[in-house]
């Protein structure tokens, strides 16, 4: 199991060993000893799961308030998506920043996105099946969101002449220059990046 810090150092791609034969192939998708080594010391409570139909079908920007932020370990088991992290942490050197990371059945990848962040993704095939675990559980009261195409993100999302499939809710989220103070950046955490 590949574990790759990306521009954000906190979000973290993680890739699978495959082992191959004739009939396909095995591998194991989580492993609890090597995520906290790798990762840190995170419980997931809950596992989610959504079928978007359409290609170009965009979910998020999603995130909960403390004390029920939500760490996401974002796979896809069926079909492709890009999945985006975008850091909302005031104080944070990377404060409106994103980075994202394709995540397919094909490659077996999958992505951290700890608390602090703000989540979505967009569906490159039809048929796209994505399971997601969590540090906590979902509270209506604590749920949040961020606006998807915020200029001020400057996220390159891959769809086709702006056509878009998305929710009634995410096309009222607010932007980023509106978004009441949800995280404050802790520097010690910083310092416990591992290289």
């Amino acid at each position: 199991m590949q574990f790759e810090r990306l521009a954000i150092a906190d979000v973290i791609l993680i890739t699978p060993s495959r082992f191959g034969d004739s009939r396909g192939y095995f591998m194991e998708s989580f492993r609890q000893d090597l995520f906290s080594e790798n990762v840190g010391d995170f419980t997931f409570v809950q596992d989610n799961q959504s079928l978007s139909a359409d290609r170009g079908t965009v979910r998020g920007l999603h995130f909960q308030l403390e004390p029920k932020a939500q760490g996401k370990l974002v796979r896809c088991i069926a079909g492709a998506i890009r999945d985006v992290a975008v850091d909302i942490r005031v104080g944070s050197p990377s404060f409106g920043q994103h980075v994202a990371a394709e995540l397919s059945e094909a490659n077996g990848s999958m992505l951290w996105i700890p608390p602090g962040f703000a989540h979505g993704f967009c569906t490159l095939t039809e048929n796209t099946l994505v399971s997601y675990k969590v540090t906590d559980y979902y509270s209506p009261a604590h749920d949040r969101g961020l606006l998807w195409n915020d200029p001020a993100l400057a996220i390159n999302w891959p769809v086709e002449d702006n056509i878009v499939v998305l929710s009634e809710k995410d096309r009222r989220q607010p932007r980023l220059a509106d978004l009441k103070e949800s995280f404050a950046y802790d520097q010690s955490d910083a310092t416990k990046v591992r290289s």
